[in-house]
């Protein structure tokens, strides 16, 4: 039993929409004015530099380790991306990271932060969404195969699927849409380790979730909850905890997952005033500042034991 324990290695895995991670210049040909110093969140050098570091903060409390795998969302480009891995909390880490430059309105993109020490990537590829009618373009997704320390090889794909802003039922085929495109690239790659993260937008039994269930990818993170027995779910929504943010894998990789929970540190929580309870303690509500604030959701964590 000593023996396999010291041949075993872990590998801690975290997700995480950062909640609008802009930094505080214009970006020529993209819909991110707001996010200026005089834009209507007069988003200044000193609000983003301090955004920066709760992400940091927010990633470092995960686990008692650094996580050696991190999945972004809702960050905007590669300045963000260097700031936040070689000058905020998390520039002693050591993270490396590959990100997508999607046609997103917005700039929005998804990025993967890696430990070289124990995820060497091979290779990477965005998988770009072909636009249906009346959908906006959305994020592309990001596609990175690896080495992990034990010597294993993992596929990685980062997934940040359009929102329900127009309506579920309206925006259902956008969604489907992206994955036609995920399960496209899934195909030649029936029984390796597969991994599939990120703000889907929908729920565990939504037709998109359903659509990755049918091709054999397993939700391991369907049910859980926080460590600190206070969220059940990644997100709240008139006081309903739901969980839009999901972590996937193969059939080969799922009896490598040792535990899932999602950090709910009282520090990322604050009161709900309107319907009770507790909720992420995000960077805005609406367009007030909060500097306090972290995200609107909370990180997804999966442990693996190879």
């Amino acid at each position: 039993m000593i023996l396999s324990l010291l041949l075993s290695s872990f590998l801690t895995f975290v997700e995480l929409n950062c909640e609008n991670l802009f930094d505080y210049s214009h970006d020529e040909g993209k819909e991110d004015a707001e996010f200026t110093p005089d834009g209507q969140r007069h988003w200044t050098r000193s609000r983003y530099w301090h955004k920066l570091n709760t992400v940091g903060q927010e990633l470092l409390s995960c686990a008692d380790e650094l996580p050696d795998l991190v999945a972004l969302v809702e960050v905007e480009n590669d300045t963000v991306l260097r700031d936040l891995t070689r000058r905020s909390l998390l520039r002693g880490a050591g993270y490396q990271y590959l990100m997508t430059c999607s046609p997103d309105v917005r700039g929005l993109d998804v990025a993967l932060l890696y430990q070289p020490a124990s995820f060497r990537p091979f290779c990477y590829d965005y998988l770009s969404v072909a636009p249906l009618k009346d959908m906006r373009p959305t994020r592309d997704i990001l596609y990175v195969q690896g080495e992990t320390a034990s010597g294993d090889t993992l596929h990685v794909f980062v997934v940040h699927a359009p929102s329900r802003y127009d309506g579920e039922l309206e925006t259902r085929p956008f969604r489907h849409q992206v994955m036609q495109v995920l399960l496209a690239a899934l195909q030649p790659l029936s029984g390796k380790n597969i991994l599939v993260a990120g703000d889907f937008n929908d729920y565990a039994k939504s037709p998109s979730l359903t659509m990755l269930s049918q091709f054999g990818l397993m939700n391991v993170t369907a049910q859980t909850t926080g460590i600190h027995k206070v969220a059940k779910g990644t997100y709240r929504y008139q006081g309903e905890w739901q969980s839009i943010d999901h972590v996937l894998v193969s059939p080969v990789l799922s009896p490598h997952v040792e535990r899932t929970y999602i950090n709910d540190a009282p520090f990322l929580l604050e009161a709900d005033t309107s319907y009770g309870g507790m909720k992420p303690r995000r960077t805005f509500h609406g367009f007030r500042y909060q500097r306090d604030g972290f995200s609107d959701h909370l990180p997804l964590v999966v442990r693996f034991l190879f």
